[in-house]
């Protein structure tokens, strides 16, 4: 296998702590949603006790927390331009307030990327959350959640051909 093409795996490292930074700041997102928590509470919280470390039996990746906190913070500083993005791309009747508080959540950390993270491929940051949407649901949230996600990008302006 000489030919099969060579992974950097410190770039390998860094996406799966990306990853794991974009699940808990669903995470974060969700509990500041529905349990009325303040962005100052839920960082502190999720930076001490959250990234990396286990909790209750269940084991939380090692997450890139810079990442992290630009996700929930910046979702917090441009919520008001998120869910007007997030409601044109859910179906009519269906604003962004009226779904499930972990798929609202979901959609505006994506929103967030999608609309304030121009160095970040649009495929990556759909990808990404489609995965996320499937950690939680079995049924059609992932592709509500790709299907919203691709219209928000398209929106935006965004290549969607471009991967990397």
């Amino acid at each position: 296998m000489a030919d099969a093409p060579k992974r950097d795996p410190q770039a390998s490292h860094s996406a799966n702590q990306r990853g794991a930074a974009r699940l808990a700041a669903v995470q974060a997102l969700y509990q500041m949603d529905v349990g009325r928590a303040t962005l100052e509470d839920t960082l502190a919280q999720f930076g001490a006790f959250h990234l990396g470390r286990e909790i209750e039996g269940e084991q939380y990746l090692p997450a890139d927390a810079d990442f992290f906190r630009q996700i929930v913070a910046g979702v917090a500083k441009f919520q008001l331009d998120i869910d007007p993005a997030v409601d044109r791309a859910l179906s009519d009747g269906w604003p962004v307030e009226r779904v499930d508080a972990t798929l609202r959540a979901i959609l505006r950390a994506a929103a967030f990327e999608l609309l304030r993270r121009k160095d970040i491929p649009p495929r990556v940051v759909i990808t990404e959350y489609v995965d996320i949407a499937k950690a939680f649901y079995e049924d059609d949230a992932p592709g509500l959640v790709n299907a919203a996600l691709d219209a928000i990008a398209r929106e935006a302006g965004s290549d969607l051909t471009e991967t990397q």
